[in-house]
């Protein structure tokens, strides 16, 4: 009886020994080949966009100061107005350079009046010297006297004018058309050239310059696809600008300047857009975001999962005769967050894994199927 029992346990162990054995087989034959998701590479069109942070200025913003010095005895505009050119905007007081506006005048006068007694004198003594009553130098004095005369007649005439502009300028005009900043001087403010602040700001808002910057790979890529700068700059698409309340504005620009020199410091490139502004709601200082579109046509598309980085390289499995092997890819510095755009290291009809690529060996065997027969499975079985 003992024997038998020993014997009945000695094959209940064999049974569950060899029972474990083909479960293993089973889970090391599983294991061997393993079910990715997989993907056919091919070419698509794709539109990507880059934000840029960017500041807002008018067109032409003219700091305007007083080319005389004085009292402030009228201001013409108010702040914040649209103003033309040519329209005056204070008026300095005029007293001082009218006065010297009539001492000039009235040494032109002067002046003219000792050209003509001179002139007189002169034809008088050339008269007397041919008539040998005079000496030449008598006659060479006379004549030297007609020309001190009339130089200082050129003299009094050029001061006549200086205070005639200097009068002028009393009446401080804004030289273009555009919209007034906030005026910080009032009626009675004694100013001058030489003032730090200006009387106003006038800045030209009809049509707006957004400046922002590019890095030197971008503007790189951007040369390399273009075959040079000038054509890149001429070949962009129109922009978008975000106003710094979120919201999109209504009206495209055009990105019509860059800079030839890149900034020591910062490493950057600046860069101009165009705007229209008919509604006047950009303004001078403003902030917002430009967005750069960028269209791709037929090119290699593959999604940001199908690739692992190392050392800065981007890598994708290809699948060749069932079997993983790593690949080194080329991709775009430009990229819409979820796909990469292949330069160089794929070629259509190329498979790769789809998804996961940074949890792959290389060389393991890969049931190929494609993402859309892999939709209700799991990554692995």
């Amino acid at each position: 009886m003992k024997r038998k029992l020993v014997l009945t346990t000695i094959s209940f162990a064999c049974l569950l020994t060899g029972l474990t054995l083909v479960s293993c087989g089973k889970e090391q034959g599983t294991a061997a080949t393993a079910n990715y998701k997989t993907m056919e590479v091919s070419r698509a069109d794709r539109m990507l966009s880059r934000s840029f942070t960017a500041v807002v200025n008018g067109r032409q913003s003219v700091e305007i100061r007083p080319q005389v010095s004085g009292t402030i005895t009228k201001v013409c505009i108010s702040e914040g107005a649209l103003v033309k050119k040519d329209q005056p905007l204070f008026i300095i007081d005029q007293v001082p350079y009218q006065a010297a506006l009539q001492t000039a005048e009235a040494s032109v006068k002067s002046a003219e009046a000792a050209v003509a007694t001179a002139k007189l004198t002169a034809e008088s003594k050339e008269q007397l010297f041919k008539e040998n009553v005079v000496s030449a130098f008598d006659l060479q004095t006379a004549k030297n006297a007609q020309m001190e005369a009339e130089a200082a007649l050129a003299l009094a005439e050029a001061q006549r004018v200086d205070a005639a502009n200097n009068l002028s300028y009393t009446v401080v005009k804004s030289p273009v058309d555009g919209v007034a900043s906030m005026i910080p001087y009032r009626v009675g403010a004694l100013v001058s050239s030489s003032i730090a602040t200006p009387l106003v700001t006038v800045s030209d808002g009809s049509e707006m310059y957004v400046y922002f910057s590019m890095t030197e790979n971008q503007v790189l890529a951007m040369s390399r696809k273009d075959g040079n700068l000038v054509n890149a700059v001429e070949n962009m698409p129109e922009v978008e600008l975000k106003l710094s309340d979120g919201s999109m504005y209504n009206h495209k620009g055009k990105v019509d300047a860059m800079s030839g020199t890149i900034d020591k410091t910062t490493g950057a490139v600046s860069v101009r857009a165009t705007f229209p502004n008919p509604d006047g709601i950009l303004r001078d200082g403003g902030s917002g975001v430009v967005v750069m579109p960028y269209a791709m046509d037929n090119v290699i598309v593959i999604p940001q999962e199908a690739t692992f980085e190392l050392q800065d390289k981007v890598f994708v499995y290809k699948v060749i005769d069932g079997k993983t092997s790593s690949a080194v890819v080329d991709v775009y510095p430009i990229n819409n967050g979820t796909e990469y755009i292949v330069e160089s290291g794929l070629s259509v009809g190329d498979v790769i894994i789809a998804e996961g690529a940074g949890l792959v060996k290389e060389g393991i065997a890969v049931n190929v199927r494609t993402a859309d027969s892999a939709s209700g499975e799991g990554e692995q079985e």
